[in-house]
């Protein structure tokens, strides 16, 4: 009976994950262009892609943007959450207004953001005109393109402030009275109680975050094509280059794989460091 009970999730996780699993590393031993039948190469396609540079500048445009959306991002997302923690009348209406952006979808803003860094009418280079800085082209320019998305990521940190939301009220009040009978301030309050009771919430949000960096695609595409001279072609954006625009999906395939391998040891990596900082006892706050 309680076979039966989780064999859709069985089915769902065999056809939805499982096989296209396989058959993803079973395409990436062959030479395959969707049009013929694929040909085996072995492991061709993985020494290719290691000698690639084109996946060595990807894979470090993604690991740049990596170190600095993710870690701004959770941030970020913990501020966002602060503010919706107030006990005050209004906190529903500040709860929607903080949440709002993340409602917006990804294509639709990198649209918004091509106007509002535009060099000619965009605010943004209105805005530093007012310090007298010069219009510049943040998209067309290499050393700031890359900086767009970064911030770009932060107006979607409202999912992550649901969650870090959900801990924070969870957190008993009575280990912030006791620490303010002790004498302890806010400061050393959010020190001491908020961040170490919160760090399985950081813990899930760091994963969900870094898995999200790694796939990072749509604004690359929309905004920069990957552009300029390659400072954010991102992997997955070359991933789909290769399938859809050269029809390599052999390679596409062997650069799936490695991303998916990669993934797992970092989120295996992430999950053995944890051990040493995160802290499931709320009596330990």
């Amino acid at each position: 009976m309680g076979l039966l009970f989780i064999s859709p999730w069985i089915i769902g996780v065999t056809v939805f994950v499982i096989y296209p699993l396989i058959y993803s590393f079973a395409i990436s031993l062959t030479q395959y262009s969707g049009m013929q039948s694929p040909t085996f190469i072995g492991f061709q396609n993985y020494i290719a892609a290691f000698l690639d540079p084109l996946v060595r500048t990807a894979v470090g445009n993604t690991v740049y943007y990596m170190l600095l959306a993710v870690p701004i991002g959770l941030v970020v997302a913990l501020l966002l959450a602060l503010a919706m923690n107030r006990n005050v009348r209004e906190v529903a209406l500040y709860r929607t207004l903080l949440y709002l952006p993340s409602l917006i979808p990804m294509f639709a803003l990198s649209f918004i953001f091509i106007v509002f860094v535009n060099p000619q009418y965009g605010i943004v280079n209105q805005f530093l005109g007012l310090f007298g800085m010069p219009a510049t082209n943040l998209l067309g320019d290499p050393q700031y393109a890359k900086i767009v998305m970064i911030v770009m990521a932060q107006l979607g940190a409202g999912n992550a402030a649901l969650i870090y939301l959900a801990g924070l009220r969870n957190i008993p009040d009575t280990l912030y009275e006791a620490a303010r009978i002790d004498g302890a301030s806010r400061f050393r309050q959010f020190f001491a109680i908020t961040v170490p009771l919160l760090t399985p919430t950081i813990l899930f949000n760091l994963i969900t975050g870094v898995s999200g960096a790694m796939m990072v695609f749509t604004e690359a595409f929309i905004m920069t094509d990957g552009g300029p001279d390659n400072s954010t072609l991102f992997y997955m954006l070359y991933l789909w280059r290769n399938a859809f625009s050269y029809g390599q999906l052999g390679f596409a395939s062997a650069l799936a794989v490695l991303l998916f391998l990669f993934g797992m040891l970092l989120a295996g990596l992430i999950y053995w460091l944890s051990r040493r900082f995160v802290n499931y006892d709320v009596s330990a706050g």
